[in-house]
């Protein structure tokens, strides 16, 4: 009987010793909840959030039920499709695709369009780095062609398991008509999956060469510098992804920032922030942006 009243009595503090673990870990959770909150409290807008540390158990989310419109952000699911396809053999980084007059299409962000107004060859890699590091619009719909268009992404996405992402309608058909953009949509907690998934190379997702690749032009972005980059240390490594809507009757559809930050320690911090429907000014959207940042980047520094 003593025996049994000792076994009891372990079995009792083990469940003790988990239940204040989670409580615990929870708590820590819940305050860095709090003091996002705060930043959000007197916004104009819809905000969603996913944040995970490397080492933690726990994922911070905040409006995860939404779905938010994408934009660019949807660029990053596209190249790791792209990069899939590369791995199988079906394309190569050195082959090169004509991009004709026609293909430059007007009222476009294109930096590939600026620089070679007049069309140009380019090899896929060359537009893979157009395409996340600068965001070409023009970019991305040439390789939604080379790879069959959206439902092309969207079978890679779910053979994958990846679920809460949608990518429905490329480029130019987002720019014909407003409502179009929600098709193509996330929730935090799934991009964040796909950000901890790709990074970890879950079920070896890539080439080592493709692997290298898609972080290097991450890392590597020009885009939304005010946004999780904008208050942290000048020479922080943020592998990221930005997107943008224009503004319609006074409403900005999607300012959002998806990425990788690195701390000084070397840990990572995995985080999705979309900022939908805000009736705020373009400078407070990526404020909202680069202050979630900041206190999750100062929470986790001084821990």
């Amino acid at each position: 009987m003593t025996k049994v009243l000792k076994i009891a009595k372990r079995i009792l503090l083990l469940l003790l010793s988990l239940f204040f673990t989670v409580v615990h870990l929870n708590a820590q959770v819940d305050s860095l909840t709090l003091k996002i909150e705060n930043v959000l409290k007197t916004k104009n807008a819809k905000v969603g959030v996913a944040i995970f540390k490397s080492n933690e158990k726990d994922t911070l989310k905040i409006n995860n039920d939404f779905h938010f419109p994408m934009q660019s952000v949807m660029k990053f699911p596209i190249a790791l499709a792209v990069l899939s396809e590369i791995d199988k053999g079906n394309l190569s980084f050195e082959q090169e695709i004509e991009i004709t007059p026609q293909d430059l299409l007007p009222k476009t962000w294109s930096p590939i369009k600026e620089k070679f107004p007049n069309g140009t060859t380019l090899t896929i890699e060359q537009i893979l780095n157009y395409t996340i590091s600068e965001s070409d619009n023009i970019g991305c719909d040439i390789l939604l062609k080379l790879i069959g268009g959206t439902d092309s992404v969207q079978k890679f996405l779910n053979a994958n398991h990846f679920t809460d992402i949608s990518i429905k309608a490329n480029e130019e058909q987002m720019h014909k008509d407003w409502n179009t953009q929600y098709q193509n949509w996330a929730t935090p907690t799934a991009m964040n999956k796909l950000l901890i998934d790709t990074y970890n190379n879950k079920n070896q997702l890539l080439s080592k060469k493709s692997y290298d690749f898609i972080w290097k032009i991450m890392r590597e972005t020009t885009t939304g510098s005010n946004r999780l980059k904008g208050q942290l240390p000048k020479n922080t490594i943020v592998a990221h992804k930005t997107g943008t809507s224009g503004i319609n009757n006074g409403i900005a559809a999607a300012t959002n920032d998806v990425g990788v930050i690195t701390l000084p320690n070397g840990q990572l911090i995995f985080i999705s922030v979309f900022v939908a429907e805000s009736k705020e000014t373009p400078e407070i959207n990526e404020k909202i942006i680069s202050d979630i940042a900041k206190i999750t980047w100062d929470y986790y520094l001084n821990k």
